[in-house]
């Protein structure tokens, strides 16, 4: 691979184009014990514009500024009253704008390697930066990177402030202003009166919290990718305990075809339908990955291993949170088992066992962690103390290919160094959609190794499509010629996916 070295070519602050008339908002039980995390940092790889790169950072400076004025805390600061509680002031304080250059870097560069290459780390801002900074720093960035035949556009905002949900809805509405849209389509809400807003005050010691886990460990990362069919399939298995043959093979996948990580609260193609009857593709696809990462650590049969899943409670809770809800509005699920256990029995019995967890995370449970936390503030465990822990994190039903800035879907989605140790994991959807899902796996690399030689999970696994990324960047580049003639698509609507982070999943 070239070198991967990248070169600052220039660094500002962008302030919203309107003055903010929210005043403060404060820290909620959800946000607060994300002050330990790092920053989320997420991005997408796209195809060069059919315009100079130069033209291109005016576009994404000015809609910037524009998206920055309708969620006005991204442009605020931190900061903490004299009863300790944690604040974001909506000040209008700016962020930060870097504009950079790696002219050896290639999309294929990128892409082709098996392992994520350590490139993709440069580019994004803030780095390993923990949320309780966000006193002292912006608590949003971009980083627009100019590659050989492409551009990476990487996000970066304090887990304090947005989840998952919040942070794609952000980073949705950055790309549909610079497509040209007068109007966004989705309004953030900012209403602070739920049941996440509390009186109780986490005290934190001298300099704030420090990170949770070890960041220098070796650590490999990859993005294992499933199709739909074969996510089916792992489905099929962990409900009825058997793998398909090639007789039942069309007839089941379509009968679970209508199974769909758009599918909100319950809810498919407008027909309500008992979302705890069966267990779902992910939690399959969850207990997979439980069972091989398990083995390939040749842990003891005796010792525990947790599985972490973090929840989206704002259609959990009765009344629900608006969809939009700015902030974090998330818990987390640890699921145990012991090694020997989870080895021992089929599929079956740990994705039921991740199933009867989260069809039990409803409002009476919701409110439950709310007052425990309320009685025990704390900070959350973010790592892998004992190596025998998973966290799943993100979501394949945020919209993340749904950031055209003007030219087309992303190629991929990328992650930066924020947050990662042994048994992070996040999901991703599929670039191709339709319920297909791509898994970044980051592990030690002795246990990544046994993960690729454990035939029980790679059976699943396939290779991401690709194509001709020189011959596509020339075909948008004719295709440019012609549009700049016929107002090229800067004044298309986004179409933007109605389950925008309604599902499970979190930023880290």
């Amino acid at each position: 691979m070239p070198s991967s070295s990248v070169t600052l070519v220039s660094k500002c602050t962008i302030f919203p184009d309107q003055k903010s008339d929210i005043k403060n908002l404060k820290l909620s039980v959800s946000d607060i014990p994300m002050l330990s995390c790092q920053y989320i940092q997420k991005g997408v790889l796209l195809t060069s514009p059919p315009f100079s790169f130069d033209d291109l950072v005016v576009f994404l400076k000015q809609s910037f500024s524009t998206t920055l004025s309708h969620f006005p805390p991204l442009a605020g600061r931190l900061t903490t009253d004299p009863d300790g509680h944690v604040l974001i002031t909506c000040n209008d304080a700016g962020v930060d704008f870097l504009v950079v250059k790696s002219p050896k870097l290639s999309i294929h560069d990128i892409l082709s390697p098996r392992d994520v290459p350590d490139c993709v780390k440069e580019f994004f801002t803030f780095d390993k930066t923990l949320s309780y900074l966000g006193h002292f720093k912006p608590l949003a960035a971009v980083q627009v990177t100019e590659l050989v035949d492409g551009v990476f556009i990487g996000c970066t905002v304090n887990h304090a402030v947005t989840d998952g949900t919040s942070f794609w809805h952000f980073f949705n509405t950055f790309a549909e202003i610079t497509k040209g849209a007068s109007k966004i389509s989705k309004s953030p809400d900012f209403c602070r009166n739920t049941l996440f807003n509390s009186q109780a005050v986490l005290k934190f010691p001298p300099g704030g919290p420090k990170v949770t886990f070890a960041g220098d460990e070796p650590l490999r990362e990859r993005i294992f990718h499933f199709s739909r069919e074969a996510i089916l399939k792992l489905k099929y298995r962990a409900n009825y305990g058997c793998l398909l043959t090639k007789q039942t093979n069309s007839e089941v996948l379509g009968k679970l075809c209508n199974d769909s990580w758009k599918s909100v609260n319950g809810e498919i193609n407008g027909t309500v339908k008992n979302s705890n009857a069966e267990i779902s593709s992910f939690q399959s696809l969850c207990a997979q990955l439980w069972r091989s990462v398990t083995r390939a650590r040749k842990l003891d049969p005796t010792k525990t291993t947790t599985f972490r899943m973090a929840v989206n409670c704002r259609h959990r809770l009765d009344p629900k949170l608006e969809p939009y809800y700015f902030g974090n509005a998330i818990q987390s699920i640890p699921t145990y088992a012991t090694s020997g256990e989870l080895l021992a029995k089929d599929l079956s019995w740990g994705a039921n066992l991740l199933h009867k967890n989260v069809v039990a995370h409803d409002d009476d449970t919701v409110r439950r962690g709310i007052a425990d936390w309320e009685k025990h503030p704390r900070l959350f465990p973010l790592g892998n103390a004992d190596g025998a822990s998973i966290t799943m994190g993100s979501s394949p039903r945020f919209p993340m290919y749904n950031n055209d800035f003007g030219w087309g879907r992303p190629l991929a989605v990328r992650s930066g160094r924020a947050n990662k140790f042994d048994g992070k994991i996040s999901a991703f959807p599929g670039k191709e959609g339709n319920g297909s899902v791509d898994l970044e796996v980051v592990l030690a690399p002795e246990t990544m190794t046994g993960v690729e030689n454990d035939a029980e999970i790679m059976q699943y696994v396939s290779e991401i499509v690709r194509f001709d990324f020189a011959g596509f960047a020339g075909l948008l580049g004719i295709l440019g010629l012609l549009g700049q003639d016929l107002g090229f698509g800067w004044n298309e609507d986004l179409d933007c996916e109605e389950a925008c982070g309604l599902g499970d999943g979190v930023g880290y």
